[in-house]
C-alpha cells in the first residue's frame, strides 16, 4: 500500500519494498539542496524526495525564465515539441528532481523520453565522465578504438541475450536512435538482398526518413503494416489472448499468400512495448510466434529497444521476458547514460556490408561511452531491472485501483517502470485527448513531469527513472491521483 502525501492510501498489494540502500542510488536520490527563496516566491513541486513544495529561490545568476523562454519561442523552430508543453527553464537536477530558473521543483516523470535510466546526474555517471575529461583522453576519435570504447563494448555485450552475444557484431551509429534504425534497416536490406519491410501499426521508431515510413504516422505506405496486438482498441474486437493469436494468424498468412502482395521481405522490425503508440506491451506469447514466424521463412527479426533497453521493462532487455533472441537489436537512449549515443548489434552473419556503408562523424562519442558503461554497470549490479519490475507492478496495481473510482480512466498499461494511462470519454469509451492535455498540466501545477502518446495522445505517460524510490513514487502516485479528477472537472 503507498501512503500517499494527500492521507490517501493506495492499495498497490504485495510486501513493501525497500529501495536500493548503495549509497551512490542513495545519492542519486537525494533532494537537490534548498536555497534560500526571495519573500513571496512559492515553488511547485517537492521539497523533499516525495514532498510537497517548499519556497526556494532562483539560483544566483540565473535570469528570470519569461525572458529565456520568450527567446525560445522567437528564436526556435516551430517542430519544438516537450518546450511548448512544459514551460519551464531547467537549470539544476538531481535524481528524479529538477529544479527550474523560478525556483519550482518537480518530479521528473519524463526521464529525457526513457534516456536516464538513473535519473539526472547520477553520481556513477557524473565520475565516468570526469574521468575521461581529466584524463586527457581525445573527446573526438570517429570509430578508431579506443579503451573507453572496448569498456563499453565489453560490459554492453555482458548485458545482452547470451545467444546473441555469443557471435555478435555491433555497429556505432550516429548519436540518435533513429540512425541506428537507419542502420539496422539498410544492414537488412543489404544481407537479404531485399527491399521489402514488415512494420506493426502504431510503432515509431523515429523521425529520418527509412524510419518514419516504419512508423505509424507514415505519411505514405513503403512498407507492409501488420496489426499490434493490444486489448482496449484490438484491431479484431476481442483483446487477450485471442486478438494476439488473429494478428499472429494475419502475418503469417499474408507472408505464405502467393496472393497476398507481400514479397519475402528483408526484415520484421518490432518494438517489445510501443512507447509512443500508447504504452502497449506485445504479449510474450506473440512476440515468440513472431519469431517463428520471422526465422521460419528467413526474415531477420529486428528488435527497437531504444526506449525499453536497459533495465525500463523490468528486465534489462524488453525481449527477454519472452525469451526472443532478434537478429539485430536497435540500441540507444540509456546506454549512453543520458548522453548521445546510439548502436545496433546483430548476427555476425549479417555483417556483410563494405567499409563505410553507413558512417556518422559522431559515432565515437567517448563521454557518452563511458557514462553509458557507468550505466550499464550500475544497473547489473544493483539489479534495477527487477526492481523496476516489482515497483512498475505495484504502481500499476495502484493506478488500476484508482481507475475503479474514475471512468474517464480506460485503461492503465505498463511493464516495469514504462506505464501509460488511457484517458476516455466516460460516455462514449472513445479517446479524450483533451483531457490527457488538461492532466498533463495539472500535474505540472503540483510539480509532476508527465508527457502523453498513444494513437490520439491521450496516454498519460509515466517514464520515471529506475532508482526511484518508495517514497517517490507514492508522491507521483498522489499528484497524478490529484490530477485526473481536477482535469476531469476543468474539461467539462
Amino acid at each position: 500500500m503507498f501512503e500517499t502525501q494527500s492521507g490517501r492510501a493506495i492499495s498497490a498489494g504485495g510486501p513493501t519494498l525497500v529501495a536500493v540502500t548503495e549509497p551512490a542510488a542513495a545519492a542519486a536520490a537525494a533532494e537537490i539542496p534548498p536555497q534560500v527563496p526571495p519573500q513571496g516566491n512559492r515553488v511547485a513541486g517537492p521539497g523533499g524526495p516525495g514532498g510537497r513544495g517548499a519556497p526556494t529561490g532562483t539560483p544566483a545568476g540565473t535570469e528570470v525564465p519569461e525572458g529565456i523562454l520568450r527567446r525560445q519561442a522567437q528564436r526556435e523552430s516551430a517542430a519544438r515539441t516537450y518546450a511548448r508543453s512544459l514551460p519551464i527553464v531547467p537549470v539544476r537536477a538531481r535524481g528524479l528532481t529538477i529544479e527550474g530558473a523560478d525556483g519550482r521543483r518537480y518530479l521528473d516523470c519524463l526521464s529525457g523520453a526513457g534516456t536516464l535510466a538513473l535519473g539526472h546526474n547520477h553520481p556513477v555517471v557524473l565520475e565516468a565522465i570526469r574521468g575521461v575529461l581529466d584524463s586527457g583522453a581525445p573527446l573526438h576519435v570517429l570509430d578508431l578504438a579506443t579503451p573507453v570504447k572496448d569498456g563499453f563494448t565489453t560490459e554492453l555485450f555482458a548485458n545482452l541475450p547470451p545467444a546473441l552475444a555469443a557471435d555478435a557484431r555491433i555497429q556505432f551509429c550516429g548519436p540518435a536512435g533513429t540512425d541506428a534504425v537507419e542502420a539496422a534497416l539498410k544492414l537488412v536490406r543489404t544481407a537479404t538482398g531485399r527491399p521489402g519491410l514488415l512494420a506493426f501499426t502504431g510503432a515509431y521508431h523515429g523521425m529520418t526518413a527509412g524510419a518514419l515510413d516504419a512508423s505509424g504516422g507514415a505519411p505514405e505506405v513503403r512498407v507492409t503494416r501488420l496489426p499490434y496486438p493490444q486489448d482496449l482498441r484490438c484491431p479484431f474486437g476481442v483483446g487477450g489472448p485471442e486478438g494476439a493469436e488473429l494478428s499472429a494468424r494475419w502475418t503469417e498468412n499474408l507472408l505464405d499468400d502467393p496472393k497476398g502482395g507481400v514479397p519475402a521481405p528483408a526484415g520484421m522490425i518490432v518494438e517489445p512495448v510501443q512507447g509512443e503508440g500508447g504504452v502497449i506491451p506485445a504479449p510474450d506469447s506473440w512476440l515468440r510466434r513472431m519469431r517463428e514466424i520471422t526465422a521460419a521463412r528467413g526474415i531477420p527479426l529486428i528488435a527497437d529497444e531504444v526506449q525499453t533497453g536497459v533495465g525500463r521493462t523490468g528486465a534489462f532487455w524488453g525481449v527477454d521476458h519472452s525469451g526472443v533472441v532478434p537478429d539485430v537489436m536497435v540500441l540507444s537512449k540509456a546506454i549512453g547514460g543520458s548522453l548521445p549515443l546510439a548502436v545496433i548489434v546483430y548476427r555476425a552473419e549479417l555483417d556483410v556490408w563494405a567499409p563505410g556503408a553507413h558512417a556518422g562523424t559522431f559515432r565515437g562519442n567517448q563521454l557518452a561511452m563511458a557514462a553509458g558503461t557507468a550505466t550499464l554497470a550500475f544497473v547489473r549490479e544493483n539489479r534495477l531491472a527487477e526492481r523496476a519490475a516489482v515497483l512498475g507492478e505495484r504502481m500499476l496495481a495502484a493506478l488500476r485501483g484508482l481507475a475503479c473510482g474514475h471512468p474517464c480512466i480506460g485503461d492503465v498499461r505498463g511493464r516495469g517502470l514504462m506505464i501509460g494511462v488511457e484517458l476516455v470519454d466516460p460516455d462514449t469509451g472513445d479517446a479524450a485527448p483533451a483531457l490527457a492535455a488538461a492532466v498533463r498540466q495539472e500535474c505540472l501545477d503540483r510539480g509532476l513531469i508527465v508527457e502523453l502518446g498513444g494513437r490520439h495522445g491521450a496516454v498519460v505517460r509515466l517514464l520515471p527513472p529506475l532508482t526511484l524510490t518508495d517514497e517517490q513514487a507514492a508522491a507521483v502516485l498522489d499528484r497524478l491521483a490529484d490530477a485526473i479528477p481536477a482535469a476531469a472537472r476543468r474539461t467539462h
